[in-house]
């Protein structure tokens, strides 16, 4: 049996170990489009931070891992796939199809460029690869005036590197308050106070209309009247999943390649894991994109398990979100943002940076949001997942919502298959 995982981030590294450990005799491939080894993008800032060197991005640190595991590494830039055929072409190489019994996509995201006149001027960068992080290296030393288009979740792991260089820092976002898409209105602003406070200029509400040459600089215009002259520009304003080159292949695709539980796409002997697929949400049972990590681990897992003969489903992705900001910790988890026909419970401390919100529909813990908050992150996550019932305990977190741990704890949730 011969597999071929197509991607080798974390998704593609852990579903060709998984494979590996099942199935100790089948032929394993994996191809990666950067002539690197495998490595996180999400280290990426700690490499921008001078904390860990670019060996410290690698996923597997041993230099043999591979080899030893008698895991093909392939580089190439995969640019069709040939279900029928079992086939699929590299850049280059399309005299040379790689053949395959079972196939994973694993490609991931790409970074979305926004429609601004001189997005491609030099000087302007996402903060995607390892290439873009020796870019971004040579410019930001202390002093230097950068400007970051998007304060989203992964904006925001940017900003935190970007910050410890001492630059000038300027954030630009489209929402009406920082990380709009894993935070509340209250929560976002406050993490936008915490920002400024520590001396980072956050323009909400605002777009980067253009940007031009300005000597050696580069002069950006923004919507609110404001123009800025910097020496970078990164763009960090949201990633899609990279389907692109699946457009001839058959498979189903929407927003992300479609799969089922058991990760298999709409072709057989094909199958899909991470942030390349639109898979099943775990709280509305809806298509949904979850671009985050652990959900992309345990998606690879699966897959794997079913390509070699298992029977494994996924109960869903949650939708988990964790950030460090700063120094200031927030979370968000599930139906963060309610659901129609529930009700919520707030507490703030804006002095403190400190706030908890509970989402709830019927007596059922649907979603939650923290900042400052990190102790009940766990069960948190726990009542969710585990939809459980909490009957009068609903009334006590309505009044006090931070003894979500009480609750927890009198539900009986301990070993909770979420902690399993």
């Amino acid at each position: 049996m011969k597999h071929v995982i197509v991607g080798n981030g974390p998704a593609g590294v852990i579903a060709a170990e998984t494979i590996r450990g099942r199935a100790p005799q089948d032929e394993i491939v994996l191809i990666g489009s950067e002539n690197a080894p495998p490595y996180s993008r999400m280290a990426i800032p700690y490499l921008l931070i001078g904390n860990i060197n670019e060996q410290g991005t690698y996923l597997r640190k041993e230099p043999n891992h591979f080899e030893n595991l008698k895991i093909e590494q392939v580089h190439g830039q995969v640019i069709s796939i040939d279900p029928d055929a079992k086939k699929l072409f590299l850049a280059g190489q399309e005299g040379k199809p790689i053949s395959f019994d079972k196939l994973l996509i694993a490609t991931g995201s790409v970074p979305i460029q926004p429609p601004i006149p001189g997005i491609d001027l030099p000087g302007v960068h996402p903060c995607w690869t390892l290439e873009d992080a020796r870019a971004i290296a040579q410019i930001t030393k202390p002093g230097a005036r950068v400007l970051q288009m998007g304060a989203g979740f992964i904006g925001c792991i940017i900003l935190e590197a970007l910050a410890s260089q001492k630059v000038d820092l300027t954030v630009v976002e489209m929402g009406d308050r920082m990380v709009p898409r894993m935070m509340t209105a209250v929560a976002g602003g406050m993490i936008k106070q915490w920002v400024q406070d520590k001396g980072v200029q956050v323009f909400t509400d605002t777009k980067v209309e253009s940007i031009s040459k300005a000597g050696s600089a580069l002069n950006v215009q923004l919507s609110n009247g404001k123009s800025l002259e910097v020496d970078l520009v990164i763009s960090a304003t949201g990633v899609r999943p990279n389907i692109d080159y699946l457009n001839s292949s058959g498979l189903q695709i929407d927003r992300g390649v479609l799969v089922n539980e058991q990760m298999q796409t709409s072709v057989k002997d094909i199958y899909a894991a991470g942030d390349v697929t639109e898979s099943i949400d775990f709280s509305t049972g809806a298509r949904i994109v979850n671009a985050i990590q652990p959900n992309a681990a345990e998606q690879a897992r699966i897959a794997a398990i079913n390509m070699t003969g298992g029977n494994a489903q996924s109960l869903g992705a949650l939708q988990i979100n964790v950030l460090d900001t700063l120094g200031l910790i927030s979370s968000s988890f599930g139906l963060w943002s309610g659901a129609p026909g529930g009700d919520h419970v707030e507490m703030v401390d804006p002095l403190g940076y400190k706030y908890i919100r509970l989402e709830f529909l019927g007596d059922v813990l649907i979603g939650a949001t923290c900042v400052g908050m990190t102790e009940h992150i766990g069960v948190l996550r726990g009542l969710i997942q585990g939809k459980v019932a909490l009957g009068e305990w609903k009334k006590v977190l309505i009044h006090e919502p931070i003894k979500a741990m009480e609750a927890y704890l009198a539900k009986g949730q301990a070993q909770s298959t979420w902690m399993n």
